[in-house]
């Protein structure tokens, strides 16, 4: 695992542990974009598309030996995407529609070296109890998920309270499906 340094695109703290925590020598890079899509991209194509265009603000700084991770996560709730929200509100109205529902998490990852790119994707389907909405406040006061896709982080407390199960890899609902990741790494 020595061989290669991995460039993680992502000012994300959860996405920083997670490849610290497979063992992978690695920086953090980054750039700001606007993250759009064409209104055509299927939905379950959103998270890849948007993982590719992060790595192409990153890719002209590459150099040999280095691999460039970039990703994105979506939550696809009722054939909608929902996003980061932007106030309390917003989360709230997120938090709602999730609750007593299912939805799926998807992340798209690119990979990039100087010679070759790789994208894939991991779904994962949560099932989310009925909250209510003294719950639902609680969590947006004291966890304030504006930097998370529909407005929740699994490994918070709405997640021990919220999440009945899922179906697939949990890291992926944190925002990096590590199994596939590293797999995927060792065969690029």
């Amino acid at each position: 695992m020595d061989e290669f340094t991995i460039v993680l695109g992502s000012k994300s703290p959860r996405r920083q542990k997670l490849i610290k925590e497979l063992g992978f020598a690695f920086e953090v890079r980054t750039k700001e974009i606007e993250e759009k899509y064409p209104s055509f991209t299927p939905l379950k194509e959103v998270a890849a598309y948007l993982a590719t265009l992060k790595a192409s603000a990153l890719k002209s700084s590459l150099i040999s030996g280095e691999i460039l991770l970039t990703s994105d996560t979506v939550v696809l709730n009722n054939n909608e995407i929902l996003g980061k929200p932007k106030n309390p509100l917003e989360a709230k109205n997120m938090l709602r529609s999730l609750s007593g529902g299912t939805h799926e998490v998807i992340t798209g990852v690119h990979l990039q070296s100087l010679d070759k790119t790789h994208t894939f994707s991991v779904g994962t389907i949560v099932h989310f109890a009925k909250l209510t909405d003294v719950e639902i406040d609680f969590y947006i006061n004291k966890y304030k998920p504006f930097d998370k896709a529909g407005a929740y982080g699994i490994q918070e407390w709405i997640g021990y309270i919220g999440v009945e199960k899922i179906e697939g890899c949990y890291y992926n609902v944190m925002g990096l499906p590590v199994h596939e990741v590293y797999k995927q790494l060792m065969q690029f």
